[in-house]
């Protein structure tokens, strides 16, 4: 099966794109990062719908991966984020005096395994000797696969195994599907449903289905301690807008379809069509709820894989309000 399709430029573009826009002339009173895909509904139907206003001046800026965001916060020009679990955990124990906290969750889910076509591939026994796709290391779909690897004897080949796994961006992911170099991609949404209804890849889980409850912490909004210390109003009020927004989605859901692809056209010159966001959107529960246990359940699985260094680790005060409030 011959598969011809271009990649899709709406969101290729993220790539190249590091700062997307400033809310006004004014000096912002926070400066907030997020990426553009569905897992990030909150900040982007947020500040289309102008459910943000009441914060004050937001300048907000668009990334393509969690640890540019955190390298950000560790500069000083981010103040609040919008990222998964692997990000946040990596900022609050790599920052100085543990200065990065989760506030809140953002979505749980929204994330799936995708074979190509063309591929015997129809549950992760059959990843022997197969060419598997996931965004950047560490991240939660590179972690949860090399965990699901572990859990069924197989090995990444870079550790002497037979699974060769590609760590690279969404869109060059595409690209490796559409020319049937992959036979799968474990990858989030809006791209599992791409990769799905464009390219007749066979979806054979959510990832959700290996977490206890199916449920887990995909994005998570988490803020500069400091930051946090020095602006409580402003944190309150980020937080009422942001649990406002959760619901509001989940009440309108067409609406919000339309606020993402608006985002989408306004920011990167073209929208998804409406059949691929609503899918996405569908698959991907939007939730204030942080999910703690599935985000301590993360850390010990990026822990064994040595993802958090070889001296152990201590989340004892990521949550806010666990020694700020």
């Amino acid at each position: 099966m011959k598969i011809t399709v271009v990649v899709p430029v709406v969101l290729a573009g993220v790539i190249v794109l590091a700062v997307a826009a400033y809310s006004g002339g004014e000096q912002a009173q926070l400066r907030m990062a997020y990426f553009a895909n569905v897992g990030h509904a909150i900040p982007i139907v947020g500040v289309e719908r102008g459910f943000f206003e009441d914060v004050g001046v937001i300048e907000t800026r668009i990334f393509d991966s969690g640890p540019q965001v955190i390298e950000s916060m560790f500069a000083g020009s981010i103040d609040v984020a919008y990222v998964g679990p692997g990000p946040a955990i990596n900022g609050f124990l790599n920052s100085a005096n543990k200065n990065v906290q989760i506030l809140a969750g953002a979505a749980s889910g929204g994330a799936s395994f995708v074979a190509h076509p063309d591929s015997d591939v129809y549950g992760i026994s059959d990843f022997d000797g197969k060419r598997i796709a996931a965004p950047q290391i560490g991240n939660t779909q590179d972690v949860s696969l090399r965990d699901a690897l572990s859990a069924h004897g197989l090995v990444p080949a870079e550790r002497g195994g037979s699974v060769i796994i590609h760590n690279i961006p969404n869109p060059d992911i595409y690209t490796l599907f559409v020319k049937g170099e992959i036979d799968g991609a474990w990858v989030p949404e809006p791209w599992a449903t791409i990769l799905e209804q464009d390219l007749g890849g066979k979806r054979l889980f959510h990832e959700e289905e290996l977490w206890p409850d199916g449920e887990f912490a995909s994005v998570l909004l988490i803020a500069n301690t400091d930051y946090v210390r020095k602006n409580p109003e402003i944190i309150s009020e980020l937080l009422r807008s942001h649990n406002y927004t959760a619901s509001w989605i989940n009440q309108n859901p067409t609406e919000s379809r339309n606020s993402f692809n608006d985002f989408l056209n306004s920011y990167l010159g073209r929208p998804l069509p409406d059949r691929i966001v609503d899918v996405a959107l569908a698959n991907t529960e939007i939730t204030a709820d942080p999910k703690a246990d599935s985000v301590y359940s993360f850390a010990t699985k990026a822990d064994k894989l040595g993802y958090l260094g070889r001296h152990g680790y201590d989340l004892s005060g990521i949550f806010y309000g666990d020694d700020v409030q």
